[in-house]
């Protein structure tokens, strides 16, 4: 009968779109680290007002993006590297050439990064890798600096954001710190007034609603090295006052270029050398000269790299080998 047809298209049609939307769910689940167990510990309510929120989030349109670089930053982490020295599993600062780790030996390919790299060579500053033998235990957290100014919303090859690049690689060391049992702090920040801080401790979960705060809180206008480096910095210092823990890792996003003064920098590089942290630097989709020879990312970061196409997560492939 004509309506009998008519109910077995209906069902069919609304089966059909039961099944994509159960697909987008399980999507936007794995692209944010929300795994079975946890949802089945949710109530219904619960689970519905989460994929609201992931569908709805200033994000969401990145998840793909997000999912990718969290899988490839785990792919990284589980590589090893074999040599002489036994297995290699992580960084180190010193002269030794035979063990730079590649990203440094590129800047000798860049003429206006020479300088630096003799610099650092000279004051045996060069990141090496380390043997398994020279890991200290107990490490520091791994501290995430991204920058959430005005121009952080402009869109890269694909129509991908500043944004979405650096909270999708801030994600992925979320991750790292969560395998590495280490520590994770987000700390977003533009102007020198405006800073928020994110904690997530190695020793209780990370809640999904708390990592959905951290990648989606945006504060807007300028930007200032000083407050989220110093945040930085102190959170470091308080972790080995009260834990032991030192050798932590600095990785500062940012798409601009600012100056910092010669005492605060003076004192940074005091705190630095106390602690024994690391300071990586990703220059996201900014102008050459905010990376080069002289400019204050060079001055502040012992490793630093420029991401000028967004779609590319492998971009930052070697930070999740060597953090």
């Amino acid at each position: 009968e004509p309506g009998a047809a008519a109910l077995r298209v209906a069902a069919r049609e609304a089966a059909a779109l039961a099944v994509e939307a159960v697909r987008a769910e399980s999507t936007l689940m794995r692209a944010w680290s929300v795994g079975p167990g946890e949802l089945e510990r949710m109530s219904f309510e619960q689970r519905a007002r989460l994929a609201e929120r992931l569908r709805a989030g200033r994000l969401a349109p990145w998840a793909e993006l997000i999912g990718r670089f969290r899988r490839m930053a785990g792919g990284e982490a589980a590589r090893r590297v074999e040599g002489d020295a036994g297995e290699l599993v992580g960084v180190t600062l010193g002269d030794d050439l035979t063990r730079v780790i590649p990203s440094e030996l590129a800047n000798l390919g860049t003429p206006e990064l020479r300088a630096v790299f003799a610099a650092r060579y000279a004051a045996g500053e060069l990141m090496l890798y380390e043997g398994l033998a020279e890991r200290a235990t107990g490490r520091g957290a791994i501290v995430a600096c991204v920058d959430t100014s005005h121009s952080m919303y402009e869109a890269g090859p694909g129509g991908v954001t500043r944004e979405a690049w650096a909270k999708g690689c801030a994600l992925a060391l979320l991750d790292q710190a969560r395998r590495s049992r280490r520590d994770f702090v987000g700390v977003l920040f533009s102007s020198a007034d405006r800073l928020r801080v994110f904690r997530f401790p190695a020793r209780r979960p990370a809640p999904i609603e708390e990592v959905l705060d951290f990648a989606e809180t945006f504060l807007g206008g300028g930007t200032s090295y000083q407050a989220p480096l110093s945040a930085a910095g102190e959170l470091l210092a308080e972790e080995f006052e009260d834990a032991g823990r030192a050798r932590g890792d600095i990785v500062l996003i940012t798409d601009d270029e600012c100056g910092v003064t010669e005492e605060w920098l003076r004192g940074w590089r005091e705190v630095k050398r106390r602690l024994g942290f690391r300071v990586f630097g990703v220059a996201v989709g900014a102008p050459s000269d905010a990376a080069g020879d002289g400019s204050a990312l060079a001055a502040l970061c012992d490793n630093l790299r420029s991401v000028e196409d967004l779609t590319d997560v492998r971009a930052a492939a070697d930070l999740f080998r060597v953090i």
